[in-house]
């Protein structure tokens, strides 16, 4: 098998590649990153043949053939798209794009893997109180970020039904774990803590996320992957916090309150995300980390 994995020197991205070579040494795995702020080599943990480029600009000649394309490279900071959206509609949407003209050239494609995001079907509470989104739930965009997600999930789309394409769209909530950037919450949060500094929350602390972690995202897409289906699959882990009980859990962990500085909320910040699927898959994916007990027991990954 030879796979290629785009944005793989990033934090989701690493994961995966690092669990598949493990699990199967005797994958090809292409890696291609053009190694931005948020991307380190360091990250990958197992051979790889690397190529240093921009998906834009990747060309069939590049590539070669191959069984499957998983797409996670991506402008992925809302704050960064609300202050420059240009970089999002690049990588995001112009990037994806291209991958698939260039992924239609060739001729051994068994699907093309699109990883998005929980963040393209808006806020939830828009529908209303407890409400969760299914595959079947309109595309809302309410920054550069999610537009461009939702964008790229349509543009993979139609290439499915306009040239028969293969493909598989996962969408997943918020991701955690090892080698995450600073600029992510979780990180940030720690960051603070370790350096005494109050932990900036937007609003009023009670905008709910889904959290799941890096490494059980890597497992259900690979599973994916390996099964016939195709099309679009949400990965929930059912794990739902506000950012303030996050809070309350890594005070408990500490034992002693944390300093939090309340600012003014994000513009076009989502109440609140969550998940839920219509498929019933035979896949034998089964959630193995959950945040309370990963703060808990392996808080080393940040401390």
């Amino acid at each position: 098998m030879r796979i290629i994995v785009t944005g793989a020197c990033g934090f989701i991205g690493s994961h995966f590649v690092n669990l598949i070579g493990n699990q199967n040494p005797t994958i090809e795995i292409v890696v291609v990153d053009k190694l931005t702020y948020a991307s380190n080599v360091n990250n990958l943990k197992v051979p790889v043949k690397f190529i240093k480029k921009d998906i834009c600009d990747i060309t069939h000649e590049d590539l070669g053939v191959y069984d499957y394309i998983v797409n996670f490279a991506a402008e992925s900071h809302v704050d960064n798209s609300i202050k420059d959206g240009k970089p999002f509609v690049r990588t995001n949407v112009e990037g994806t794009f291209n991958l698939l003209e260039v992924a239609r050239k060739n001729p051994n494609l068994k699907k093309f893997i699109q990883i998005s995001t929980d963040e393209v079907y808006g806020d939830m509470d828009d529908y209303g109180e407890d409400v969760l989104a299914t595959e079947f739930f309109p595309l809302i965009g309410s920054s550069y970020y999610s537009a461009t997600k939702a964008s790229a999930d349509l543009l993979v789309q139609s290439a499915g039904r306009t040239y028969g394409l293969p493909y598989l769209i996962t969408r997943t909530c918020n991701n955690y774990g090892q080698n995450q950037h600073q600029e992510k919450l979780l990180p940030t949060i720690i960051n603070c803590i370790k350096n005494d500094i109050p932990i900036p929350i937007y609003g009023d602390g009670l905008n709910v996320r889904e959290w799941i972690h890096a490494d059980d995202n890597s497992t259900y897409i690979w599973e994916l992957i390996q099964s016939p289906q195709t099309g679009i699959q949400n990965i929930s882990s059912g794990e739902r916090f506000t950012n303030l009980e996050i809070i309350e859990i890594l005070e408990e962990l500490l034992e002693r309150p944390i300093l939090l500085n309340f600012i003014e909320d994000r513009k076009g910040h989502d109440r609140r995300y969550g998940l839920t699927s219509k498929h019933n898959t035979e896949l034998k994916w089964k959630l193995r980390n959950y945040l309370s007990s990963q703060l808990f027991n392996e808080g080393v990954w940040f401390f």
